[in-house]
């Protein structure tokens, strides 16, 4: 589990996050496209971690949102703002037993929270990259956090979801190894294998680098049939990332769907023997194409 902050601003923020991160177990930093590039090792950094400083050493800058991504199998975007096409938003609790039960149920479930920056917080690209909304009820005449707030705000609710079980990586990975026949012992593998991408086992979770990938082939697909205009796109992509966000897809779903796309493509480029043609039916003459539909009674009339 990873917090990731977008294009942050001001160092010290960093640090602080770092902090709040810390005092609740967590410990994988993300940052995108800072204003700052060595934001990192800013002594305002350095300072508001106040002691977190591990933290802050094995964090992680990232040039873009689709890289820090990559490795992850769910996205949940931090904003105050619902957006029209974005997930819907839920409280920090309800997101945090969602979390819980993802990381427990598969050992291949990796979760990142998704943080905007200080002014503008998540832009709606941002935000349409993840599968689930975290929004912190405030005052309706002034709900503005600081970054750290939130981060912190987020952290607890993780960490209390359930204080006899809390969150924890390497127990959440020690525990689905468990559930899955590991012995006592195995939890430095399962640590291992939570670093581990392209998981390929039933029912693992589809990285969000596998999904961005299946959206660019079905993208291609509809345009290349008519069904989509790249000139008026209107809003058929983002309904759909919101849809395909819902279902959480495995690995052997988007193969399956990538490989619809591709029998798409090559009959749209007339590729007849490159595509699977169906079986001809019982009766049918071999080679001979069917002949035309004749009109029903109703269309004669």
């Amino acid at each position: 589990m990873a917090f990731v902050l977008v294009r942050p601003s001001h160092p010290g923020n960093v640090g602080a996050v770092a902090r709040a991160m810390r005092t609740m177990g967590l410990h994988r930093l993300v940052v995108v496209a800072p204003r700052l590039p060595r934001v990192l090792s800013h002594p305002d950094a350095i300072a508001r971690a106040s002691g977190a400083l591990d933290v802050l050493c094995d964090a992680v800058v990232a040039d873009d949102l689709a890289t820090a991504l990559a490795p992850f199998t769910h996205a949940v975007a931090v904003s105050a703002d619902e957006r029209e096409f974005g997930p819907a938003p839920q409280p920090p609790e309800a997101i945090a037993r969602d979390v819980r039960a993802q990381l427990l149920g598969s050992g291949e479930a990796r979760v990142a929270f998704v943080f905007g920056t200080e002014r503008s917080g998540l832009s709606i690209e941002d935000a349409l990259a993840c599968q689930s909304m975290c929004s912190i009820p405030g005052a309706t005449d002034y709900h503005s956090l600081n970054l750290a707030q939130a981060a912190q705000i987020v952290a607890y609710c993780l960490r209390s979801v359930d204080r006899l079980d809390p969150i924890d990586e390497l127990a959440a990975a020690a525990s689905a190894a468990q559930a899955r026949g590991a012995g006592p012992g195995d939890e430095g593998r399962a640590g291992e294998a939570m670093a581990e991408d392209g998981r390929t086992g039933p029912g693992a979770p589809a990285s969000l680098a596998a999904i961005e990938g299946l959206f660019a082939h079905l993208e291609r697909a509809l345009v290349r049939i008519g069904f989509l205009d790249p000139a008026h796109p209107k809003k058929l992509m983002p309904r759909l990332r919101r849809l395909f966000g819902r279902t959480r897809l495995e690995v052997e779903e988007v193969a399956l769907l990538r490989g619809i796309c591709t029998q798409i493509l090559k009959l749209a480029d007339g590729d007849i023997h490159g595509a699977r043609r169906p079986p001809a039916a019982p009766g049918d003459r071999a080679g001979v194409p069917p002949g035309p539909a004749q009109p029903s009674a109703t269309e004669r009339s």
